[in-house]
């Protein structure tokens, strides 16, 4: 599941550049701006070339004549009622005449920009241009030919060396568990059954059963630390209610700004905290005004003698634009995951939305982009064409990789944490070229918080390498949070889905294929954690 992708990008920058740049574009019409009128304008330069249609479809739309030629001229000092009323009128129509011009200005310019921007939309061409085209095209081309060649030579190799490598192992694990099996072998019937036990023991670790209900969350899931929330959703006066591992808890800052995490719950009547108010650093009871510290120490007990009570506290910290939180019992780590973008990137939008699915099955979703021409056929994947073959290609002991054919980076980063850079090269076209050879990126970040058993708080952090003109175009925050939420829409009916299979038995991972690589080892991760592992697997992380 990718929440945005390169075709909606290119899209909305489409759309923004009609909103915010001066474009000169062909229609035989008049557009002039006054000064004095505040607020956000559309400005636009309109003239005339010969050879190109004059008409549009929107037209008859928004043929309004305009009404400033006729604005009324007022008579004396003091407004008479029908002279009110005339200029009411004229304001009213001028509103409307100015409003219509504005949008089909926008329409046209965006028109106009998504055929610059998309080949696949241009109506016409010239011989010459086309020709023009095709050359650089075929230049390009043949350019791309002698790198893929590179590449695949590169590639067979290590694949060749991968090969050998495996058979060594295969070589090697099968010696060890004959000559195990020979060590273990007696006459002795129970001695025999012991050996048969421990072997169907070994191979049913190696099988990979994610099925039945989801169980309680093993508690080694929670010695890790876990973003919670964006440090611009955490004002000195609000707070943030979250759940966690089937707990709440609420977020607030303290007298000194820093981020605190309490048990939403007050010690003397469950009253859920997070109904109160901030003040002064302190969160307090909206039952009978109980106020507590980050540390969740109660400094204040109106109308009664202040006693020495204490509810739970989360360690809490602040870090790249993210709030953390360590939910475990064991001692916090010293150092916190940065999930800053990459150099040169810029932020452009941070949404929360609660899912209610398990964080695991979310999790494999956003590690899977198979799925992409199947299930996002009305989103960022419209159009593709199906490859032959899905490859995700990544070392042999990493979480982390990329995707064949595709251009995008894909990494998962424990405990929840899916990181991705998508390379975009055109509209709707990722196939073809690795990122690094897009000249235009978008990168993602995707947490999945486990709030419960089958609920899901997940954080998204889109970022862009170009067209920063973004950020300044007001209420795009509302046309990212759309793009989003359609994607993801076009995931949740499946993985519901797949929950609902799961909760009567299924096993969701019961058939795994090549392309299934990046999901597989988060699954033999997190299994090697709830086993207690010293060592993980496909990290250098030691517990």
């Amino acid at each position: 599941m990718l929440s945005l992708s390169a075709s909606n990008a290119m899209s909305i920058v489409a759309t923004a550049a009609a909103l915010s740049l001066p474009i000169s574009f062909c229609r035989s019409s008049k557009l002039s701006t006054k000064k004095g009128v505040r607020g956000f304008r559309v400005f636009a330069v309109l003239g005339e070339e010969p050879g190109v249609d004059k008409k549009n479809a929107w037209s008859s739309l928004f043929d309004v004549e305009d009404p400033r030629p006729k604005n009324p001229k007022l008579e004396g000092k003091v407004l008479k009622a029908a002279q009110a009323l005339e200029v009411a009128r004229f304001d009213i129509q001028y509103c409307d005449w100015r409003a219509r011009q504005d949008v089909l200005t926008i329409m046209l310019l965006h028109e106009k920009v998504v055929e610059v921007l998309n080949p696949l939309a241009r109506e016409y061409k010239s011989i010459g241009t086309i020709k023009k085209e095709l050359a650089e095209l075929q230049e390009e081309l043949g350019q791309a030919h002698k790198e893929v060649h590179i590449s695949e030579a590169r590639v067979s190799t290590a694949l060749d060396k991968l090969a050998f490598m495996e058979e060594l192992v295969n070589d090697k694990l099968l010696q060890d568990r004959n000559t195990t099996d020979t060590e273990q072998a007696s006459p002795s019937p129970s001695t025999s059954t012991q050996s048969l036990d421990a072997v169907k023991r070994r191979r049913s670790r190696k099988r990979l059963d994610v099925s039945g209900p989801v169980q309680k969350y093993h508690p080694r899931l929670k010695n890790f630390w876990y973003p919670v929330a964006f440090s611009t959703n955490l004002k000195d006066d609000t707070m943030v209610p979250i759940d966690c591992f089937e707990e709440p808890w609420v977020l607030f800052r303290g007298k000194d700004g820093r981020p605190g995490c309490v048990q939403n719950t007050c010690a003397h009547r469950a009253c859920p905290l997070d109904l109160g108010t901030v003040k002064d650093g302190r969160i307090t009871c909206p039952y009978h005004g109980w106020e507590y510290s980050t540390d969740g120490k109660c400094e204040k007990m109106p109308s009664t003698k202040l006693r020495n009570v204490k509810i739970k506290s989360l360690p809490c910290f602040e870090q790249d634009g993210m709030l953390w939180i360590w939910p475990g019992d064991d001692p916090p780590s010293a150092t916190i995951p940065s999930l800053q973008p990459p150099e040169g990137f810029l932020v452009h939008a941070e949404l929360v939305i609660e899912l209610p699915v398990e964080h695991g099955l979310l999790l494999d979703n956003l590690l899977d982009l198979a799925h992409a021409p199947f299930t996002h056929t009305s989103t960022f994947a419209k159009g593709w064409s199906v490859p032959s073959f899905v490859k995700f290609l990544t070392p042999a002991s990493g979480l982390q990789g990329y995707w064949d054919p595709y251009p995008i980076d894909m990494e998962f980063r424990p405990p929840c944490m899916v990181l991705s850079t998508i390379g975009i090269s055109k509209p709707g076209k990722l196939e073809g070229q690795s990122t690094k050879q897009c000249s235009t990126h978008l990168h993602q970040l995707h947490v999945c918080l486990p709030s419960s058993r089958n609920k899901t708080r997940l954080l998204y952090r889109m970022s862009l390498d170009f067209a920063p003109v973004l950020k300044h175009i007001p209420f795009m925050h509302v046309l990212w949070r759309h793009f989003a939420e359609q994607v993801l829409n076009e995931d949740l009916r499946l993985v519901l889905g797949q929950q609902e299979r799961m909760n009567c038995g299924d096993n969701v991972w019961s058939c795994p294929v090549t392309y299934d690589k990046l999901g597989v080892r988060y699954r033999l991760w997190r299994e090697a954690v709830k086993q207690g592992i010293k060592q993980l697997p496909f990290t250098t992380k030691s517990v």
